[in-house]
């Protein structure tokens, strides 16, 4: 199984979140209730994004920051 990778566009929230924890305040500052919710193993970024009517590019790029993977 390869590395998981934050571009993934398949990659579940919770996975997500779970390797990169630090990436959480970024969604509870956008106030997104993602954040041990019971669809996040099934939701991706865009999921969520369209769910809160958030701007995919913007909210990824941010999760990219939180990382420090940019």
């Amino acid at each position: 199984m390869g590395r998981i990778r934050l571009d993934d566009p398949d990659l579940p929230l919770a996975d997500l979140m779970t390797e990169w924890p630090q990436t959480v305040p970024v969604f509870l500052r956008h106030r997104m209730l993602c954040v041990g919710c019971l669809i996040s193993p099934f939701h991706t970024v865009a999921d969520a994004c369209a769910e809160y009517h958030l701007d995919e590019e913007g909210l990824r790029a941010e999760l990219m920051a939180a990382t420090g993977l940019v």
